[in-house]
This record gives structure tokens, sequence and C-alpha cells, in this order.
């Protein structure tokens, strides 16, 4: 079995430009346990779906296991915002008020304790 790197890891991630939209997804395994793939898949088909100029892409360890499945969002005009115990309904819910209304999604809003 091939052991990646760093940059073996940069060539399949996601570029995310400065200014650019993005939805990332905590895929640990904490993440992945809660259901964080599902939740990465409804995201990257919604957003096809509404044809919106957001990337979606995964990342790692967000901090904060007993809010699982994690979801960092950060679009124009709204500041970056992490969401948890995020399921398919509040996926639905983030992309229909948070990144096409501009409004958040209050109820579901974790506040990391350190940032990184």
């Amino acid at each position: 079995m091939v052991q990646l790197t760093r940059d073996d890891l940069k060539k399949v991630q996601p570029k995310i430009k400065a200014g650019q939209q993005y939805v990332k997804v905590g895929m640990s395994t904490c993440g992945i346990a809660a259901g964080a793939q599902e939740v990465f898949e409804l995201f990257t088909k919604e957003i096809k779906q509404h044809d919106l100029n957001v990337v979606v892409t995964k990342t790692g360890c967000l901090g904060m296991c007993h809010a699982e499945p994690l979801v960092e969002v950060s679009v124009e005009g709204l500041p970056s915002v992490i969401y948890g115990r995020v399921n398919g309904e509040v996926a639905h819910r983030i992309i229909e008020e948070h990144v096409c209304g501009k409004r958040l999604v209050n109820d579901h809003i974790f506040d990391l304790p350190i940032r990184r």
C-alpha cells in the first residue's frame, strides 16, 4: 500500500481561493460515523442543482466530536460559520437559508472554543 504525502493530498483537494464561497464538511472518523459522508453528498448534489458558485470540500477534525457532523460555511456577505449536528434536513436549510437566502441558521451554529 502506498503512503500518501501532503503533496498527494493537495493534488486531489479542491483549491479554495481567497474570497471564494465554500462549504467544508468535517470528515474525521467521528464525523463519518455520525453521517458526514451522506451530508457531503447532499451538499454536493444541492449546490450542483442550484447551480451555485460554491466549492464543496472535505476537511479533517474540527474539534467538537459531540456536535458531528460539522460543516463550515462561508458565503459572501456573511461571517464564516460552523454548523453542528447537520443531517439532511439541516443541510437543506443551510443551502436554502444561508447560501441562497443570506440568513444564518441560528439554531445549529456552534462556536469553536479555539479558532485554529
